[in-house]
């Protein structure tokens, strides 16, 4: 079988993530990314490899890459007629624009969280709907904040049948490599109540009654989640049970703040540099032990989201599912991790 052929529209924080997921797969490749124009990003994709193209089809912005020594092989429309799928890594909003662009270039697109459901009336989360995404001609990988969400949540509602969910999304108050955002003294709460991370779940596992709060924090780190969520009687579940539900659960990492001495999203993060991924990322949800405490049919807990990357290897998967070369969500995860952890040499 031949390797699906991946353009990647942006390569900045996500682009450039999703790029060496993609090429560290046996069954897709990527054809090529695309920048703006000239920047220091563009030297890191002729260092992988990664054929470069502008995101604009201006003959004048296509030259202006020579200029600054790049080989820019051509406009956005060269780049998707030859592809069979985009992964768009664009800045948020531009969605629209970018749509009409695939949709006339005919190929299948994969857009990011920063947009919205309504954008492609499908979201994508392997854990929740991988098979309603099976040969799709386009969808959205979740936010990373909804994406961490399914995580856990989903295993709760697989056993259960039901869930009633209430949450708080502390956010970080910017990327570390933004500097339009932050940094801010003060805690920022988000007026738009409820925020769109905890419907958003909706919009993979419509199933699931949730709502949620958000504030952002100065901080660049991590995302943290203050989850309750409410189980049906009979559920049968205990503290333990429940932590060994995600022990076992694909992209989840349960350990002790105490016993680990990993009270903090600052450990957690430096784990996460430990285990040796390029550029220090986590794609598991980090879930704190001894923060998670279920009391008769309330479930209290935390977990952490590293904001730049838990959605990447979504995107591997979400490439199957649109393509339809892999049915199973489980078996896709398994093969994009190992791929992942052999190509980190991991």
């Amino acid at each position: 079988m031949s390797k699906v052929k991946v353009a990647i529209n942006g390569f900045g924080t996500i682009g450039k993530r999703v790029a060496d997921a993609i090429d560290a797969q046996d069954d897709m490749e990527v054809i090529g990314v695309t920048k703006t124009g000239p920047s220091f990003g563009c030297g890191l994709a002729k260092k992988r490899g990664f054929p470069l193209y502008c995101t604009f089809d201006d003959k004048e912005k296509i030259s202006s890459f020579s200029d600054q020594g790049y080989n820019c092989l051509g406009g956005l429309s060269d780049l998707l007629s030859i592809a069979d799928v985009v992964i768009d890594c664009a800045p948020g909003k531009m969605g629209a624009d970018n749509l009409a662009k695939y949709q006339a270039a005919d190929i299948k697109f994969i857009f990011q969280g920063g947009e919205k459901h309504s954008l492609t009336g499908l979201s994508y989360t392997s854990c929740a709907n991988h098979s309603e995404n099976l040969n799709a001609q386009g969808t959205r990988v979740v936010s990373c904040n909804t994406t961490g969400l399914s995580r856990t949540l989903v295993p709760l509602y697989e056993h259960c049948g039901s869930l009633k969910v209430e949450c708080t999304m502390i956010r970080r108050a910017a990327d570390p490599g933004d500097s339009n955002k932050g940094p801010i003294n003060a805690i920022k709460p988000v007026l738009k109540v409820p925020s769109h991370h905890g419907p958003d779940v909706m919009t993979v596992k419509p199933e699931i009654q949730i709502n949620s709060l958000a504030v952002a924090v100065p901080t660049t780190l991590m995302h943290v989640h203050s989850i309750i969520a409410d189980l049906p009687d009979g559920h049968g579940l205990t503290t333990d049970s429940i932590i060994d539900m995600w022990r076992k659960s694909p992209r989840v990492i349960v350990m002790s703040g105490k016993e680990d001495r990993i009270p903090t999203t600052a450990e957690v993060m430096e784990m996460a540099r430990d285990i040796g991924r390029k550029w220090g990322d986590l794609h598991e949800i980090f879930v704190w032990e001894d923060g998670v405490k279920l009391l008769e049919n309330r479930l209290y807990y935390f977990q952490a989201i590293h904001q730049e990357s838990d959605v990447i290897p979504e995107n591997v998967d979400c490439v199957r599912a649109l393509m339809g070369t892999e049915t199973d969500w489980k078996v896709s995860v398994e093969k994009t991790d190992l791929a992942i952890s052999e190509y980190y040499g991991i």
